[in-house]
């Protein structure tokens, strides 16, 4: 098959299959004439990495909802945007989203740069968001590289060497098919093909509309593809956290530091996470109660093991972080790992 027949089988399937997507232009309004918003494609693409479609869909209608814009976004408060975040991971997305919306908002005008290269100078888009916003919002011929994308190529042309030494290829590969015209609509093909077909399990090759020339299924292995170079077991941190709850509901909470896990998030006060067994260090004199708990909680890099202790106190002056009355605090806003440790606190509490 030559690879412009490729795109074209592709497209006649998506332009029948497409998925139905809030932050899409699907193929019938495309061809009517409909563009798509670079915000809204720049916004989910961030929120879809390393995430579901299906855990997304709530966020990005309550982002798109109370921030319209990216000016809207860009002149919002960070605790404000940290706080709707919450429960999505890897904050530092969403301090990158607030910086990117900023330079575009104050250096762009409010309008994004229309190419791979432009795309590449804003905080936090890497290589694969820039070819996405190009290729989508733009209609650049820009291979977009995620995981389903990788999946396609490599069950299509049978590689066989591991991920990650075979991305270059698969890569090479994406972007020989690639089409000029239609190049958008082209990758979120290729992407909703891997999503709904050619998935990592069981995929239903039976239904390919690339069926006949896909390598992979032809030698029998769709399902043995991509490989995946052996990982390395994470590592275990331990930590301990420190909940004081004030005797008029107010509860201790300190900003995390800008740079590293969780920047910018309040959190409750603790100590470092180490691979060693941490000190205690209290941020404040009280009565502090161990009641035998353990937060366990998974990084992309490491696995936290994060021990609890919890304090009634009155009107004792802490070392670090600030109470926040009971009217202010939202454990809903607390990224995940603080809010299990709040939740797994309730009922321990040492009587008042």
């Amino acid at each position: 098959m030559r690879d412009e027949d490729y795109s074209a089988v592709l497209l006649d399937w998506y332009d029948r299959h497409a998925r139905v997507l809030p932050w899409r232009v699907g193929p019938a309004d495309r061809a009517a004439g409909v563009v798509p918003d670079p915000y809204a494609v720049w916004l989910s693409e961030v929120m879809l990495q390393q995430t579901t479609v299906a855990a997304v869909k709530d966020y990005f209608h309550r982002f798109t909802t109370r921030w319209p814009t990216v000016e809207a976004l860009a002149a919002e408060e960070d605790a404000e945007v940290m706080g709707e975040w919450a429960g999505l991971g890897y904050y530092a997305r969403a301090r990158n989203l607030l910086k990117c919306a900023r330079v575009v908002a104050d250096e762009h005008g409010g309008a994004f740069p229309d190419t791979e290269e432009g795309l590449l100078t804003l905080p936090g888009i890497g290589p694969y968001t820039a070819a996405a916003i190009a290729s989508i919002a733009f209609d650049r011929p820009a291979p977009v590289m995620d995981g389903n994308v990788e999946r396609v190529m490599s069950r299509l042309f049978a590689e066989t060497t591991p991920l990650p030494e075979v991305k270059p290829l698969l890569k090479s590969h994406a972007s020989r098919l690639t089409p000029a015209l239609r190049p958008g609509d082209h990758a979120q093909a290729v992407m909703d093909l891997g999503a709904t077909i050619c998935t990592p399990r069981n995929p239903a090759c039976g239904i390919c509309p690339l069926r006949d020339p896909c390598q992979a299924r032809a030698e029998g292995i769709a399902a043995d593809l991509p490989r995946k170079s052996p990982r390395k077991a994470k590592p275990i941190r331990y930590g301990i956290a420190y909940l004081a709850r004030r005797a008029d509901g107010a509860w201790l909470l300190e900003t995390r530091p800008e740079k590293g896990l969780l920047g910018g998030m309040l959190g409750w006060p603790g100590t470092d996470w180490t691979e060693d067994a941490p000190r205690e260090a209290p941020p404040l004199k009280a009565d502090w109660h161990d009641p035998g708990l353990e937060v366990r909680h998974t990084f992309t890099h490491f696995h936290l093991r994060l021990s609890l202790r919890l304090a009634l106190v009155t009107t004792a002056e802490p070392d670090r972080g600030n109470f926040l009355t009971r009217d202010a605090f939202r454990p809903a806003n607390l990224p995940t790992v603080m809010r299990k440790a709040f939740d797994l606190a309730q009922g321990a509490w040492p009587e008042d």
